[in-house]
């Protein structure tokens, strides 16, 4: 399958998902994550606001916000920066994505303990299949960035194997609900 055919499977299969379904995954990858060795000692967590094909992060989202500093990304042209989560401040953004509306100073890259990141398609080594931008691989490549990395999906985009560039980079975790 080519990259544009596994994207375009793996989101017809994510939405094939009643809201039921999604949301009773999204709970458990989140509980999941939660668990990961570095989450509990974060002190900030970089996030992301889910697309309706992907894990739905709200619930997770307002809980950890209690708890610990929380950024979302915004796109800017072709660069992602992350913000500050504030839930009452985010407006529809590139690709249809909630964002931080009021883009004050952002995150720095070294400030990032834990980032939950998405993808169309993960392996169980940690290789990630995005949506074919870049902008995850670029962000965690800055030379700054330390964080511990969790990549989140359902447990049928979990495959064997993916396409692997030079410039991508690998999670250190990769969590499903299953």
């Amino acid at each position: 399958m080519t990259k544009k055919e596994l994207r375009a499977a793996m989101k017809k299969r994510n939405l094939s998902l009643s809201s039921e379904e999604r949301d009773a995954a999204s709970e458990r990858i989140f509980g999941r994550v939660e668990r990961l060795p570095g989450f509990s000692a974060a002190r900030c967590a970089a996030f992301f606001c889910a697309l309706p094909d992907e894990p739905q992060t709200g619930a997770a989202l307002a809980r950890w916000s209690a708890a610990k500093r929380i950024v979302v990304p915004r796109v800017e042209g072709d660069a992602m920066r992350f913000y500050d989560y504030a839930p009452g401040e985010l407006c529809r953004g590139a690709f249809g994505i909630a964002e931080p509306s009021v883009a004050e100073r952002p995150c720095d890259p070294a400030d990032i303990d834990f980032i939950v990141v998405p993808g169309v398609a993960f392996t169980a080594a940690g290789a990630r299949m995005g949506r074919g931008r870049g902008y995850y691989d670029k962000y965690l490549s800055q030379p700054g960035f330390r964080g511990v990395k969790a990549g989140v999906c359902y447990a049928h985009q979990l495959v064997g194997e993916l396409p692997v560039e030079p410039h991508d980079v690998f999670m250190d975790y990769v969590v499903t609900d299953d």
